[in-house]
């Protein structure tokens, strides 16, 4: 008896195989490429074999998917009693998993233009995996429902009030993550640190202050666009560059959203891509000044957060740029200096793949790498709402 993970993002799937209760991991798979013309799938078994196939119908998220699941099917062997899903936005409504019926599955299609990127995806992994598992307990695990405790001073925009409580507030994303990461510090510190910035750099990046284990700010807001630059996505922007573009340029809703969701961030920049590996590797000026851009965005923010915090205890880099590029944390790290934080230059650069402390042994501030996992996150979330289904 089994459950299984579906983490449906916009351009990978990443997928794994649980024991019921969520406490063994017995396969983990991703698929790369995603909306391309072909897309990799790599699954990985108990005793470390992997399984490589070249998917010709991965271009689309919802070949990918079902790829995923045969390949599941075919190899698991086992009755899969829950499938657990990364959902993105869950809004103000929903701030713990959940089961998914006809009506949650409403609630969350009306959040699609809060996430555009990933929504959409999650809902269709719902699908898909409902077809593939039909008499499976279908899970819902929330990005945002790791942030639901903030004060009205973080969550609210000086809007009328009414805004508010119709529901345009700060939500903040990558919960699960975070979730991980909190439970993972603590655990490498042997407690919990008072105050912690939380940093998940992938294509899709944000900070998180942490204060006695609990979320207390965020960097995104209301959308997944706020905060941070990212792959295509462009950070903290003045509204009043939106105002100028619809007024002077006459840009509608559906051009603006392609432009700030996947025109914009690194690939805007640079020119080149968003892949952080790509702008590294261009040399070319405008590719610098885009990875400058990022360095002095993520110090601004750390800066800002700790001074909410009022200081700052731990830091911790993770997601893809945060675990996989040594240079982008030594750069992020030379600008935090004043707040205590120091790094060990040889830890620092091999770093990689295990969770590592790379502080220097004098730094105020302990800083490290780990890597996130949020399917353990959702696999322990579904086997919690599967034992009280």
């Amino acid at each position: 008896m089994s459950l299984v993970t579906l983490n449906a993002g916009s351009s990978s799937l990443k997928f794994a195989v649980f024991s019921r209760d969520g406490a063994e991991r017995r396969m983990t798979g991703h698929v790369d490429g995603v909306g391309a013309e072909t897309a990799h799938l790599t699954l990985k078994q108990p005793a470390g074999e992997l399984i490589e196939r070249t998917l010709r119908r991965g271009g689309s998220h919802e070949g990918a998917l079902e790829a995923a699941l045969e390949m599941l099917a075919e190899v698991a062997g086992e009755t899969v009693h829950a499938v657990g899903h990364r959902i993105v936005h869950g809004g103000a409504q929903f701030e713990e998993a959940c089961a998914i019926t006809p009506e949650v599955e409403a609630k969350l299609e009306r959040l699609v233009p809060l996430a555009p990127l990933h929504q959409p995806h999650n809902l269709a992994a719902v699908a898909t995996a409902r077809r593939a598992f039909p008499d499976a307990v279908q899970v819902a695990c929330f990005d945002t429902a790791f942030h639901s405790r903030h004060s009205f001073a973080a969550d609210a925009f000086a809007l009328p009030r009414r805004y508010f409580d119709a529901g345009v507030r700060r939500y903040g994303f990558h919960g699960l993550s975070y979730a991980f990461l909190t439970a993972a510090l603590a655990g490498h510190e042997g407690a919990m640190p008072p105050r912690a910035i939380l940093a998940h750099l992938g294509s899709g990046a944000s900070l998180c202050a942490i204060r006695d284990g609990v979320s207390v700010d965020t960097t995104m807001g209301f959308s997944a666009l706020d905060g941070l630059p990212m792959a295509t996505r462009c950070g903290q922007i003045d509204p009043g560059v939106l105002l100028y573009l619809m007024a002077q340029e006459g840009i509608g809703a559906d051009a603006l959203s392609d432009l700030l969701y996947r025109e914009s961030g690194l690939k805007g920049l640079s020119g080149t891509s968003g892949d952080m590996r790509a702008v590294v590797k261009a040399g070319t000026f405008q590719a610098a000044e885009a990875l400058d851009y990022f360095i002095a965005r993520c110090q601004r923010e750390i800066g800002g957060l700790s001074a909410m915090l009022q200081g700052l205890d731990a830091l911790v880099f993770s997601a893809g740029i945060g675990e996989h590029s040594p240079d982008v944390r030594k750069r992020i790290c030379a600008g935090l200096g004043w707040l205590g934080v120091e790094l060990d230059d040889g830890k620092n650069a091999s770093a990689g793949g295990a969770p590592a402390r790379i502080s220097a042994s004098g730094s105020r501030v302990s800083v490290w790498m780990i890597p996130t996992d949020e399917e353990a996150v959702i696999a322990s979330a579904t086997a919690q709402v599967l034992a009280q289904a």
